[in-house]
């Protein structure tokens, strides 16, 4: 998938960095849906003249051309998710993790709200917000103690 994008990149004219492939290929390995600063103290220690700008530009690089989506939950940091299959989230709203969520029958959502409404529906976004197996276990640790 990367090599791919990295393809499509290089017959736009965009110059392929090792720093830009770098980070290409820690968002594509990554599970953790990183900020931009995640990424850059990732990296930083392998390229030193690596700057936060420079992950910044390659983010909004990477967005608009779809291969990487912002997501932002009011928190004041974007986390950044590799676009390789269309997929939902569901968000611990005690530590904010976030754990990729697969369920393709919602797959026909835009067509049915353009249908309903009308609209000339161009993407959706859908989260699910709860706590997570780890919050819930420590919660129920600190219940038990005195």
């Amino acid at each position: 998938m990367v090599e791919n994008i990295i393809i499509q990149l290089r017959q736009d004219g965009v110059r392929i960095t090792p720093q830009r492939e770098a980070i290409l290929n820690f968002l594509a390995e990554s599970d953790k849906h990183p900020t931009a600063d995640d990424i850059y103290q990732a990296l930083s220690e392998e390229y030193k003249q690596m700057s936060v700008a420079t992950v910044y530009n390659n983010l909004r690089l990477f967005t608009s051309y779809g291969f990487v989506k912002e997501m932002t939950y009011g928190d004041n940091a974007s986390r950044f998710d590799f676009s390789s299959t269309e997929h939902y989230h569901v968000i611990c709203e005690k530590c904010g993790c976030i754990e990729d969520l697969f369920y393709p029958i919602l797959s026909d959502v835009e067509e049915i709200a353009e249908e309903l409404t009308g609209f000339k529906v161009t993407h959706h976004r859908m989260e699910v917000y709860g706590i997570c197996p780890r919050c819930a276990t420590e919660k129920m640790n600190s219940r038990g103690r005195v």
